[in-house]
């Protein structure tokens, strides 16, 4: 592999990597702040990217941005409904939703499984436009990256350290204590659902805006992947505040992607990938335990081959 193909496999990594960063963020919300596993996120990330490719398509392709973050809140809201309001239990709900969101996502794109956008105006093309006499003109990719996961970082450190902001993350933490503090916990499980899932959507929107298409299946596995990004920046980064642990998860979702696209690269086949985002996870998971029995273990050994050592002599 030479310099310039390195080079290509970065910046992939990179535009894609921030792009999908944004679910690493709403997981980062509801998982880490809210303490909610939200496995509606596949169908979500679908919502979003079927939405703001059908209003692209119509012309309007900021419009569609508005439109699939608005169309991931009422997934939150239906979500936090059914947990907060019907009695169901978090991780049931979420896959209750992601279910339902499968059929809304194939009449949504009128019975078909892909919408095409190759004649359509996205905010890609429109910022190619734009940096066209700059030397930036080739990189718009990553520049509208930057610019909405630098918009989202910003909004979630502010939101995160407002007063509603405090009150979602102590219900995250204490249910009970925010019961006796005068706080309601729908509202606010309600609120964190609700950006958390807006965030997703505008994640599926830029994916399918950037690709130039939206299919039914372009969520799939995405839960496994923003969760597998999001514990990779906690062991990277394991402490600091809000700022510095969401910056964390962006570079958890870089990293993620820079060996999805080595495998690729290795000529693995693609039904495999979803085996690597598995163990991905695993070993994001188990490595903070790992690495505090790695001492542990090596002493048993050292101590097992003492006294092998012993007995022979």
């Amino acid at each position: 592999m030479n310099v310039s193909a390195i080079f290509s496999l970065g910046q992939t990594a990179l535009e894609l990597g921030l792009i999908c960063s944004l679910t690493v963020l709403a997981l980062y919300l509801s998982y880490s702040m809210l303490n909610v596993c939200d496995l509606s996120t596949d169908g979500c990330f679908t919502l979003g990217a079927v939405v703001g490719a059908t209003v692209a398509i119509a012309g309007h392709p900021y419009l569609a941005i508005l439109a699939a973050m608005a169309a991931g809140i009422c997934s939150g809201f239906v979500t936090a409904f059914l947990q907060t309001r019907m009695g169901v239990d978090s991780l049931l709900s979420g896959i209750i939703v992601n279910t339902a969101l499968y059929s809304i996502n194939i009449a949504i794109m009128q019975g078909a499984s892909l919408l095409s956008m190759n004649k359509a105006e996205t905010v890609f093309t429109r910022m190619k436009d734009f940096l066209e006499p700059t030397p930036l003109a080739q990189q718009y990719k990553l520049v509208v990256s930057v610019i909405a996961v630098a918009a989202v970082v910003v909004f979630l450190t502010f939101f995160l350290n407002t007063r509603l902001g405090l009150s979602i993350r102590a219900t995250g933490d204490n249910v009970d204590m925010v019961q006796a503090s005068s706080i309601n916990p729908v509202f606010t499980t309600t609120v964190g659902l609700c950006v958390a899932n807006a965030f997703t959507g505008l994640s599926g929107c830029l994916l399918a805006q950037s690709q130039k298409s939206a299919e039914i299946n372009i969520g799939s596995g995405m839960v496994t992947i923003a969760l597998a990004s999001l514990l990779i920046g906690r062991t990277l980064v394991p402490r600091g505040g809000i700022l510095v642990r969401a910056l964390g998860a962006v570079l958890g979702a870089f990293i993620f992607r820079v060996v999805y696209a080595v495998a690729l690269r290795l000529d693995m086949p693609a039904y495999m990938l979803k085996l690597v985002s598995s163990v991905i996870v695993v070993l994001a998971i188990s490595g903070p335990y790992l690495r505090r029995r790695f001492p542990l273990l090596m002493r048993r050994i050292q101590g097992a081959r003492a006294a092998g050592k012993g007995g022979n002599s």
